[in-house]
């Protein structure tokens, strides 16, 4: 995907009017969330449970839960809690676990496409269901590429092109415009890992099915969450009441009796930071990268 599709001050805003109604109403976020936990084990088994990690990043972290449970985990780590909102930062999530005196969860206001990071600084780069709001997934993984250490682990969660699919069947009998994002496929994550040059990528692909009694409902949860409508195409004036009410018509039609289904698909992947000075692919081919201050001068 290419161009501006997403109009990020929108993204912003959303997030940040979401900030005190997320974590209550961000269940699939949570269960996404504890499965990626789950998967740190992995970087103890390959590294052995007495290495801990030094740097560890939460991008996109929202109220801080991930951040908050990794920092238990590794007490002398140090834990950076990124977010684009800045009301996510100031929630209650972090809040408990920090204190002046020891290192901690530290919040940085930052985009996940322009990391502020030192290269090759970063021993877990964790990110979930932040992902699905960048259009260029080459640029935001060579980012990550950037910053993760040789071997470092890089996990992350994304939501799928199936997601919302019932939502956007009904507003296109409604309205031209579009109203739910075109999500990545999980041959495109695929393929962004491999051409940003990270090891050994496992890829995870999963189908929830959430159920609710009518249309208001779901569009509530989706406000709830800041999930609303970011495409620099959406409609900038109000649907109206005589699209919602189309809409609705159309999703409890096509739903038949009975709550409406909405489909949730979750990518989930886990990749290693490669050795300094791989090569990373372009189409099909690895193009060699190495320091510039490496490259030797002659003075005359």
């Amino acid at each position: 995907m290419s161009g501006a599709v997403f109009d990020r001050r929108h993204i912003r805003r959303a997030f940040s009017r979401a900030a005190r109604s997320y974590d209550a109403a961000a269940a699939l976020q949570h269960a996404v969330e504890a499965h990626l936990l789950d998967s740190l084990s992995y970087l103890e088994q390959r590294n052995g449970a007495g290495v801990a990690p030094q740097l560890v990043v939460d991008v996109g972290c929202g109220p801080g839960r991930a951040a908050a449970r990794m920092q238990q985990r590794w007490p002398r780590a140090r834990v950076l809690a990124l977010d684009l909102a800045l009301p996510m930062l100031q929630s209650r999530a972090v809040k408990p676990d920090w204190h002046p005196l020891r290192r901690g969860v530290q919040r940085v206001c930052a985009d996940a496409a322009a990391l502020p990071l030192a290269d090759g600084c970063v021993d877990v780069l964790f990110s979930n269901l932040c992902l699905q709001w960048v259009e260029d997934l080459p640029s935001v993984l060579a980012g990550f590429r950037r910053v993760l250490k040789p071997g470092g682990l890089l996990l992350l969660s994304s939501f799928g092109p199936d997601t919302l699919h019932e939502l956007r069947s009904a507003f296109a009998s409604a309205d031209a415009m579009p109203h739910v994002s075109p999500f990545a496929a999980i041959a495109q994550w695929g393929d962004a890992l491999m051409a940003a040059g990270f090891r050994d990528p496992v890829l995870d692909r999963d189908v929830t099915i959430s159920r609710y009694p009518d249309l208001p409902t779901l569009m509530r949860e989706l406000r709830a969450i800041g999930a609303t409508n970011a495409l620099r195409a959406r409609r900038h004036s109000l649907t109206g009441k005589a699209r919602l009410a189309q809409a609705a018509a159309a999703y409890a039609a096509a739903s038949g009796d009975g709550p409406l289904p909405a489909t949730w698909e979750t990518i989930t992947a886990m990749a290693w930071g490669p050795p300094a000075g791989a090569p990373i692919r372009d189409d099909g081919g690895e193009i060699a990268r190495f320091p510039a201050d490496n490259i030797p001068v002659r003075r005359r």
